[in-house]
């Protein structure tokens, strides 16, 4: 046989050969990355499986420091994972309802500490508003003789219009209505602050006529 034709069919039996091989190889390879994605994603799914599950049981049981606000916002992370796992979704149904009732705990609260400041506002202004009024009351109260409160009794019933102005004393408030005591008039309870040498009200409203006269006085015990 000829050398040279033994040659030639050589290297076309190596080419075909080199070419099945490198075919098989390739498609080996491409399988095995194939495999390779599919473990890892697998992996990666079960590892947030795992992690949804320890974080939901943390804030069931509070076992984490996290505020209200980053509670939410992780189970909102779990939720947009779309894990399909049913002891996850059954934690997640849980632990929003849970969430649900902190959150209206803590908007109750902060709705009792707004009409709390608010109060205290009110209360502040009024005591601003009625200031030198209380404090000539009170200072009848603290006279260290009688002498002295009959002059500081004159100097406030300069401020009312006459000395059988209406005094309206609230002993309690309920519902949005007043319980008041026995109707009194500034002259009596003036004599009254005299002799108890004890103020122990809080001015609540006062009415006025067109001459900047007192006309009737409410007050509300402490």
């Amino acid at each position: 046989m000829d050398k040279h034709l033994v040659t030639r069919t050589f290297r076309s039996m190596f080419l075909i050969l080199l070419v099945a091989a490198l075919t098989l190889g390739g498609s080996t390879g491409c399988k095995s990355k194939k495999k390779l994605a599919r473990e890892k994603a697998a992996a990666e799914y079960a590892a947030r499986v795992d992690q949804a599950k320890k974080d939901l049981n943390a804030i069931l049981n509070d076992e984490t420091t996290w505020t209200l606000k980053e509670k939410e916002q992780r189970v909102k992370t779990i939720k947009n994972w779309n894990l399909d796992d049913s002891e996850v979704l059954e934690l997640i149904d849980r632990v929003e309802d849970k969430l649900a009732r902190e959150r209206a705990e803590a908007e109750r609260k902060a709705e009792e500490e707004r009409l709390r400041a608010e109060e205290e506002a009110r209360l502040k202004a009024e005591t601003s508003k009625y200031g030198n009024l209380e404090g000539m009351l009170r200072s009848v109260a603290s006279s260290p003789d009688f002498a002295t409160a009959n002059d500081r009794i004159s100097q406030t019933l300069q401020l009312f219009a006459t000395p059988d102005v209406p005094v309206l004393i609230i002993i309690s408030q309920a519902g949005g209505f007043n319980d008041y005591d026995r109707p009194t008039t500034i002259r009596k309870y003036l004599d009254y602050l005299k002799d108890q040498k004890n103020f122990n009200n809080r001015i609540e409203q006062v009415k006025y006529d067109s001459n900047g006269k007192i006309t009737e006085l409410e007050l509300i015990k402490r």
